[in-house]
């Protein structure tokens, strides 16, 4: 992937990571949002479509675009509206399932769960092999406290049509973790299950850097001497090695293909700061290339002040 820049770009929050046609295609939506007459509604859809329509069996690179999509229209009327034009449409019924869960994020209530998860039925009876009807399912048993073996029984569903699908792993992730329904110790169990089986540049491969961010804020989070002495447990022998590879072998141009990998090395800039370990950053800085996404950077203030501060150290 194109990560290396030769200069450093002014920091910005690109949802899109890397892909230049999601960027353009995002950037055509936001200007004819703005300047079409009202009525241009086929315009839109016609538009993202066309767009999702491309590589249909690259289902990594489709669930980042739909992902990216369904958080930038939570608010629209489009995904509806595509829904109502192309009723058996997958990629329609998907975006607009997905929507409505990022919609819900707030509240942490459906409007119409029932109606959203009969899509996501439909669009997994129309295209069998594809995961992304079972990612949002899996998003909507997470929110509605569905039971844990129906979570279970999905994120089956998911693995078995995709084995390293980045989102199910981390959606699992904070399922088990102390914010929903398990512990840290849980997430850490998941997590460390996986190691011995996941490839190193498997698309998945930040759910062990996400457990250790989790347990890093989570020591944060309890105050006192916890808070305190949270940054030492980024030198206990197992997450030192773990950054030692990371920061060695992560930036490299060809070492991930997945859609998602910017928002991997963001994850691995904030950790390596946080550390202490500037000088490893640096190279990851590099091949960020100012292509911000908000977590974790966020989790400090405002993620571009966070992310500039913290690359300023680097350099």
């Amino acid at each position: 992937m194109p990560f290396f820049t030769t200069r450093a770009r002014t920091p910005r929050l690109a949802p899109e990571l890397d892909d230049v046609e999601l960027a353009r295609l995002l950037k055509r939506l936001r200007s004819t949002n703005r300047s079409s007459p009202a009525g241009a509604t086929d315009i839109y859809v016609a538009q993202i479509a066309q767009f999702l329509d491309q590589d249909p069996q690259n289902f990594d690179r489709r669930a980042h675009r739909l992902s990216v999509l369904a958080g930038f229209l939570s608010e629209s009327h489009l995904p509806a509206a595509w829904v109502q034009r192309e009723p058996r449409n997958v990629s329609a019924l998907i975006l607009c399932s997905w929507a409505e869960l990022e919609h819900s994020r707030g509240s942490r209530v459906l409007t119409d769960g029932s109606a959203t998860w009969s899509r996501c039925q439909l669009a997994a009876s129309l295209d069998p092999q594809n995961p992304a009807p079972w990612v949002v399912m899996l998003g909507i048993a997470r929110l509605e406290r569905a039971h844990r073996g129906q979570v279970f029984e999905i994120w089956d569903e998911i693995v078995a049509r995709d084995r390293w699908h980045r989102e199910a792993y981390l959606s699992m992730l904070h399922y088990l973790g102390p914010q929903e329904s398990g512990s840290l110790g849980q997430a850490i169990d998941f997590v460390d299950s996986l190691l011995t089986r996941m490839p190193p540049n498997a698309p998945c491969a930040a759910v062990e850097l996400e457990v250790h961010l989790m347990r890093y804020h989570s020591a944060k989070a309890r105050g006192g001497a916890e808070a305190l002495l949270a940054r030492d447990q980024w030198h206990s022998t197992q997450t030192a090695r773990f950054l030692d590879r990371a920061q060695d072998t992560w930036p490299r141009a060809a070492f991930f293909s997945h859609a998602a990998a910017v928002s991997d090395l963001n994850l691995l800039a904030y950790a390596l700061t946080a550390a202490g370990r500037l000088r490893g950053a640096a190279p990851v800085f590099e091949a960020i290339g100012g292509r911000v996404t908000r977590w974790p950077w966020n989790s400090e203030g405002d993620p571009l002040a966070v992310f500039e501060y913290a690359r300023n150290r680097a350099r």
